[in-house]
């Protein structure tokens, strides 16, 4: 059997999965969260053009829950109680060496879980990344943001101080929420629930976006749900209601304008989110 369908089957009776469960399905779910750790396997990946979510990685980390019991670690300022696997955090006792070789900058108090992937030339400022997160090369996790478990992250992106990834590790089949490259998250933002915020996208502070969001196009009247369409200048609005124009209006997403990537490489964030 693939390892995929060995997870699978295991998944399907994972009422019976404990910390006694079978030694080989334990090495089996351990190896995969070494891999998801390198970065040899993520979550969700983009394949001819549409991202899709692999079910058995996320199955792979919740059955780690039930395999493992709960542990306690004393540090010099508190105790912490946590999943033994994970207890101690991707980069404990890593040395210098360690370092250099993974190739990203991390800043004192910022919680990496392990079986999350940091790529080359990342900062992670006082952050926290959660179980199953991919963050690639190049990019800023800014002070007190949050990237969530199995969030996909992409390239030379800027996920802004006090901004939130949504993590998505249940149901299995559904898509992480993923911010695709050289995307800006602007403070105090929130993207959830598996929304995908394209490519070269601008989003201004204190953005809110789950499922349920309305995303209106300024230019053309569009809404959508669920997708930042790439390269994307986006701002909050509100819509009053059509049929009751006393009634309070209602919070949405505005997609002010789209540029190319050539205007978007050239152009700074501030001039993008002017009018």
């Amino acid at each position: 059997m693939s390892i995929e369908n060995i997870i699978d089957e295991a998944w399907e009776k994972r009422d019976q999965i404990t910390q006694s469960s079978d030694e080989n399905l334990k090495n089996i779910v351990n190896q995969i969260i070494d891999d998801l750790d390198s970065g040899k396997v993520r979550v969700a990946e983009k394949i001819n053009g549409e991202w899709k979510t692999h079910q058995y990685l996320k199955k792979a980390i919740m059955l780690s829950f039930r395999m493992y019991p709960m542990e306690n670690l004393n540090g010099p300022y508190s105790s912490w109680y946590d999943k033994a696997h994970l207890l101690k955090g991707k980069t404990a006792g890593w040395t210098k060496e360690d370092h250099e070789k993974a190739g990203f900058r991390m800043v004192p108090n910022s919680p990496v879980r392990k079986g999350s992937y940091v790529g080359k030339n990342a900062v992670l400022m006082p952050c926290y990344v959660n179980i199953g997160a991919y963050i690639d090369e190049g990019t800023m996790i800014d002070t007190f943001a949050r990237a969530g478990s199995c969030s996909q992250i992409g390239k030379n992106c800027h996920i802004s101080a006090g901004s939130g990834v949504g993590g998505v590790l249940e149901p299995a089949q559904a898509l992480p929420t993923i911010i695709e490259d050289n995307v800006f998250l602007g403070a105090m933002s929130e993207v959830v629930e598996g929304v995908i915020v394209g490519e070269g996208s601008v989003l201004s502070m204190g953005m809110y976006i789950g499922q349920s969001t309305k995303i209106v196009d300024r230019k053309t009247g569009e809404i959508t749900y669920g997708k930042i369409p790439p390269y994307s200048v986006v701002v909050p609005g509100s819509l009053p209601d059509k049929n009751n124009a006393a009634a309070p209006s209602l919070y949405c997403a505005v997609i002010i304008k789209q540029v190319d990537e050539k205007t978007r490489s050239k152009t700074s964030v501030n001039d993008l989110l002017r009018e």
